[in-house]
């Protein structure tokens, strides 16, 4: 009997960490950055820097630690074409103000790079599976998507965010309303904060948070990530003067918010993700794609490959 536990003793230590407790966090949020070449180096370091600000932030400091079990779990990723994805930060327990400055330190640490070509698809089929590696338990699986351009590279979007949601995963949308000119020459699409609202979110209480401009991105991410971490649910909230036509409400002033609402459930068995999601966009969530296919015919008389 002695051996035996001896020997279970040894077999604990060997273990890892998470193996022997996985502890229970309020949130396991994925951060996935859009790097593709309409992202210059210098858009490129204000998103950075929109992320690093705002978990400095005391506010968000205060709700990171406020939650039911006092701490979060984050990973953070840079991605651009079908296969490019960057993993900056992986799965990082917040449970203190000093690991949330530590986090902050690493990413702001980390280089800064940019790819070519806008697989939002691409994020989403490399976040399923970081999710479920994550070393931590929780009923709340988030993944903000930010960007500055519709899918145009890998699967449709669609189905991907299908996979996602089966998986119970909620994805937030950030998109970035570019107007600077593309290196490429490709036009800036004024239409982007509709196709992420359609195409891109999904899940009960997902939303979109809309930056009007690079310059604006620190502001959508401090406020994107308060109402994350808070888990208070989307408000319908209209900022910059926009046409949002189908929605049917009166455009704002300061920050866009628009929102795929559902009840909080108190019991019962679990929820169908895939059912909260916006019917499909009036031009198709394959846009992206095709705007990309004619751009380059038009200009080149090639299409990318």
């Amino acid at each position: 009997m002695r051996m035996l536990l001896s020997l279970l003793v040894l077999l604990s230590l060997a273990l890892p960490a998470a193996a022997q407790e996985r502890k229970e966090v309020d949130m396991a949020l994925v951060m996935a950055i859009d790097i593709s070449g309409s992202v210059d180096p210098d858009e490129a370091r204000l998103q950075r820097q929109g992320y690093v600000e705002a978990f400095s932030d005391p506010v968000i400091v205060k709700a990171i630690l406020g939650g039911n079990h006092g701490r979060i779990a984050v990973a953070y990723f840079e991605w651009a074409d079908s296969y490019v994805q960057k993993l900056l930060v992986d799965w990082t327990l917040l449970d203190s103000e000093a690991a949330i400055r530590d986090f902050t330190a690493r990413l702001a640490r980390a280089p800064i790079s940019i790819a070519r070509r806008t697989s939002i698809s691409g994020a989403i089929r490399y976040a399923i599976p970081l999710f479920g590696r994550a070393p931590f338990d929780t009923e709340r699986k988030v993944l903000d998507i930010s960007g500055d351009g519709s899918n145009n590279d890998g699967g449709l979007v669609t189905d991907l965010r299908h996979d996602a949601l089966k998986e119970r995963i909620v994805i937030n949308g950030l998109p970035i309303m570019n107007d600077r000119p593309n290196p490429y020459g490709f036009p800036s699409e004024t239409d982007l904060d509709k196709y992420y609202l359609h195409c891109v979110i999904g899940g009960p209480r997902s939303f979109v948070e809309v930056a009007i401009n690079f310059e604006d991105f620190p502001r959508a991410v401090r406020k994107k990530l308060l109402q994350e971490v808070a888990d208070i649910g989307p408000r319908l909230e209209y900022g910059h003067d926009f046409d949002i036509g189908d929605l049917g409400v009166p455009a704002g002033r300061d920050g866009v918010q628009l929102a795929q609402t559902a009840p909080r459930r108190a019991s019962g068995p679990p929820e169908d993700y895939t059912r909260f999601v916006r019917p499909e966009y009036e031009l198709g969530c394959d846009v992206g794609e095709r705007r990309s296919r004619e751009f380059w015919q038009r200009r080149f008389g090639v299409t990318p490959d």
